[in-house]
């Protein structure tokens, strides 16, 4: 069943505290609706009902750009990395919304706010425009809530999640999602639930600051284009798990542009995940994915189908993430495991369907020490 929205959402975040959100008066703004925030909101009201309560939903529509498509397509909108036409199978086409739509269904009264595609930082900076009445024009206010939701929007990345210094970061497995506290001036707290695993210091935070940013004087959302260049994290001491204050955002007007997410369906792959031990294990793994290669190409001469759109082969344990700066190892026979990484990419089903097959006999026809298939049969 392909129902285009995050069900986790709702039957693990919100239906087994249904009735606590609304006797507490919590009101919950998610982007889960992705490409059907309706059914999304529908599952939803299903959950609410069962548990009798009364919630007002609201839905943010209109990013779905799909009645666009024909007019885009005569545009003469073309890949600047390959030239690429745009691409006939489009799936869905989708633009990044802001923060308002969210803050205007705050103000009539929603409980619940669901939206389809907005940019993440905008579901922290629409409770906060709803909140302190901040206008339009007041760009360092919008800034600085923008950088709030940034802070908190990958969850505990903040929280010491992916840290450089990860040795020194407790508790992974109780890590504590992030919590912030916002003023009308756009100052804000950053802090997390006592007793939780992680940390917050200026370095976790700091990190995430520069997170995904591109140009951090031009980071540029829908509502207001953020210079985070001059931006502060100052320790508070006191707090149990740690908190950070943040202030110093900047902002100007935005652009005129929206961000556009369009997937389309561009054929078949699959991958396969196979450990080699022993001897030799690299050269025994590039080897044999090779092999595989070798025997389904010619399996699909006699067939009459083309080449692999795209094959990638890389043997983890060799290093060969890192290119031409890999360390090789002193004694020139390389580690005695290594993982094959084999993905292929086809127009068609059926010759991605053969590559699945012939992974297994390379168990028995190829180099000795391959251990398995992780997961079994490759998925097409």
């Amino acid at each position: 069943q392909v129902l285009g929205y995050t069900p986790d959402f709702v039957s693990a975040a919100m239906a087994p505290y249904i009735k606590d959100i609304h006797r507490k008066g919590v009101r919950v703004i998610s982007n889960a609706g992705g490409i059907n925030p309706l059914a999304c909101a529908a599952a939803l009201q299903e959950v609410a009902k069962k548990a009798d309560v009364d919630l007002k939903i609201a839905v943010v529509a209109g990013d779905d750009l799909m009645s666009e498509k024909e007019n885009l397509k005569g545009t003469g909108i073309t890949d600047l990395e390959s030239g690429r036409q745009f691409p006939e199978s489009i799936h869905s086409m989708n633009v990044y919304l802001g923060a308002r739509p969210i803050s205007r269904a705050l103000d009539l009264g929603a409980d619940i706010v669901v939206t389809g595609r907005c940019v993440d930082s905008g579901i922290v900076l629409g409770p906060l425009i709803h909140s302190f009445g901040w206008n339009r024009d007041e760009f360092d206010l919008l800034a600085a809530g923008s950088l709030a939701g940034h802070l908190i929007e990958c969850g505990a990345q903040c929280t010491g999640g992916i840290f450089t210094d990860w040795h020194a970061v407790p508790d992974w497995h109780n890590i504590g999602f992030p919590i912030v506290e916002c003023s009308s001036e756009g100052d804000f707290i950053l802090s997390k639930p006592p007793d939780t695993g992680g940390l917050i210091s200026f370095g976790t935070v700091a990190e995430q600051l520069v997170y995904e940013l591109g140009n951090p004087r031009r980071y540029l959302l829908p509502d207001v284009t953020c210079d985070f260049s001059e931006v502060s994290i100052t320790e508070i001491p006191g707090f149990d798990g740690g908190a950070v204050k943040v202030h110093g955002a900047k902002g100007s007007p935005p652009s005129t542009f929206y961000k556009v997410n369009a997937t389309y369906l561009d054929g078949f792959r699959a991958t396969a995940v196979c450990p080699v031990g022993g001897p030799k294990a690299v050269q025994k793994g590039k080897r044999t994915a090779e092999s595989i290669l070798q025997r389904t190409r010619l399996i699909f001469s006699q067939l009459g189908y083309e080449d692999y759109s795209a094959v990638n082969i890389q043997v983890l344990g060799s290093e060969d993430t890192y290119g031409p700066h890999a360390r090789r190892s002193i004694d020139g026979q390389g580690p005695r495991e290594a993982v094959i990484w084999l993905a292929v990419h086809h127009k068609q089903k059926e010759a991605v369907e053969i590559f699945s097959r012939e992974i297994a006999p390379a168990g028995t026809g190829m180099a000795p020490g391959l251990t398995g298939i992780v997961g079994g049969r490759p998925r097409v």
